[in-house]
């Protein structure tokens, strides 16, 4: 009965707001385009275009054919996953003892990051999932190495690699963790085990290397710092989520009583809990440790610009780290102080989950695309007008939007080159694009881009005819002022990431030229995007 409730009220913590009136955000969309193509002209050739493996897709695409493909809908298939995995985690925690399974459960219930991601259309919340089975088939094989638990570790460690690109990571080292303690006793398997895994890397050979040497500027977007571990811990056992795109460069970016209390006091309890849970226990230290080398593997690869580090990259540790903390709040012997500091825990989890504006299932997704329709059906604009989009292209929204009747141009984050520099190289912006565009950021003067925007749009106007831009103001948010002050830092420069140094120069000089040779007579904003229409008035009507 106590799993039961516990996983009743995960289920309503995860469908609280669920329905987001700002729509789907761009990885959302992703998501949503790539399971709504067409299974024989256009799913695989989507799916290859992807940084992930293909399983979420199908897996949303059985349930668009079953249903639609309404927000709603969508969002409840990652609702879902997320609920399933509480008597998971139940079921992992209870291979020590009821109450630790307990614990393990109303932790996964209450944890703000997992009831984000249960109302994202992204493969998060089932991947957490398909780690929460592996690890309780990993717990349960090292206990006890029958067919039914190999079966369960096979399947589950497959779902994982099939789902995320990088979870080959944590399997790895999940399955030195196993050979380890089972070695003595199955020496022969164990051989033949990783003469397999050999084999079989020898197989994945040209995928493992497209994965390491795949160039995209969606690296390009973060920093990593030390203070990203900080941000690790906030993010899964704090409901301050902090690090879900982008985190700030220290982990005390603002140490008010709402942070100490709410972000660094769970933190700091789950920290302990981990602690007390590997004294004198090797099971709990190999699966630490599998945890431990997964973070690194992902930090090295931060570091050497392969990707960003943001939490939710490591989430096939996260249920390792909830057993150990479920394990290690059980195993404070005073009962009083054990339930106490587990009383506090969940009492922050709810405090914050109920009060705060910005709590999990509250936060509003303000790159939503549905706030890109809504604005321009707000801008009154006429049959061939123009549209100038930035930072994504005109694809990223004809879920909402129907641009037939308009002139749409892109300056995206995948031709952005083609508008800086007459030479347009996308590779020679990914190698040397700080060096190459540092004059046009220094002195906020881009005569190419003013060039391409007066002979493709403005020359090609008629008389009151308009142009609407929409601008993301979350990846361009220097002003010219500062932009100066970055680039004559060479320090600050280096570390600042090159898309939002391109695309605030963008949006300033979009503006600025445009401004020049057009009259602006609207201005609109919501969530992170803003709108600005211009007109070709007449000389008459100008003065």
């Amino acid at each position: 009965m106590g799993i039961l409730i516990i996983t009743i009220i995960g289920a309503l913590l995860r469908l609280l707001f669920i329905d987001k009136a700002e729509g789907l955000w761009n990885d959302e969309y992703v998501s949503w385009y790539t399971a709504s193509q067409p299974l024989t002209n256009g799913f695989l050739e989507s799916i290859k275009a992807q940084c992930h493996m293909p399983f979420y897709y199908i897996y949303l695409k059985v349930f668009m054919s079953i249903f639609n493909d309404s927000d709603l809908v969508l969002r409840l298939t990652s609702v879902l996953a997320g609920v399933a995995a509480i008597p998971v985690m139940y079921l992992v925690g209870k291979i020590k003892d009821k109450q630790t399974g307990t614990i393990a459960a109303i932790i996964t219930a209450l944890s703000s990051f997992l009831i984000y991601y249960s109302q994202e259309v992204r493969l998060y919340s089932v991947l957490f999932l398909f780690s929460a089975l592996s690890l309780l088939f990993t717990l349960k094989f090292i206990r006890k190495t029958n067919k039914n638990n190999l079966i369960g570790l096979i399947i589950s460690n497959i779902l994982i690699l099939f789902t995320h690109t990088i979870g080959f990571v944590y399997v790895f080292f999940n399955l030195i963790f196993i050979s380890v303690f089972l070695f003595k006793k199955y020496k022969k398997e164990i051989i033949s085990l990783w003469v397999f895994v050999k084999i079989s890397a020898i197989i994945f050979l040209p995928l493992i290397i497209k994965i390491f040497t795949t160039k995209s500027f969606s690296q390009w977007w973060g920093t990593f710092t030390t203070a990203k571990f900080g941000f690790l811990m906030s993010d899964y056992f704090s409901p301050m989520l902090t690090n879900l795109v982008n985190s700030p460069l220290r982990f005390f970016y603002n140490p008010n009583s709402e942070f100490i209390i709410f972000a660094l006091i769970p933190s700091l309890i789950a920290v302990f809990w981990i602690a007390k849970s590997l004294y004198k226990n090797k099971i709990n230290t190999g699966l630490f440790l599998v945890s431990l080398c997964t973070v690194l593997t992902l930090v090295v690869a931060a570091i050497s610009g392969k990707l960003v580090f943001i939490t939710k990259y490591s989430i096939e540790i996260y249920p390792t780290l909830i057993f150990l903390a479920a394990f290690g709040a059980c195993s404070i012997n005073k009962k009083i102080i054990r339930y106490g500091i587990i009383s506090i825990f969940c009492l922050l989890q709810i405090i914050f989950l109920i009060i705060s504006p910005i709590s999990a299932p509250k936060i509003k997704r303000g790159q939503g695309h549905a706030i890109v329709a809504d604005l321009i059906n707000k801008s009154n604009l006429k049959k061939d007008d123009i549209i100038i989009l930035e930072y994504y292209p005109q694809s990223r929204f004809e879920k909402y939007i129907d641009f037939s009747d308009y002139r749409v141009y892109s300056i995206d984050k995948g031709n952005f080159a083609e508008y800086m520099s007459p030479e347009g190289d996308y590779q020679k912006a990914y190698r040397e694009g700080k060096e190459l565009y540092k004059e046009a950021f220094a002195s906020n003067n881009n005569l190419y881009l003013k060039y391409r925007l007066q002979n493709d749009i403005v020359n090609n106007m008629k008389e009151n005819q308009s142009v609407l831009v929409i601008m993301l103001n979350s990846v361009a948010f220097y002003p010219s002022n500062v932009m100066m002050s970055i680039v004559s830092d060479e320090t600050l420069y280096n570390k600042t990431p090159l898309l939002f140094l391109v695309f605030s120069h963008i949006k300033t000089g979009v503006f600025n030229d445009l401004s020049e040779s057009l009259t602006r007579i609207d201005f609109r904003s919501r969530g992170d995007w803003s709108a600005v229409k211009f007109t070709k008035l007449n000389k008459m009507e100008h003065e």
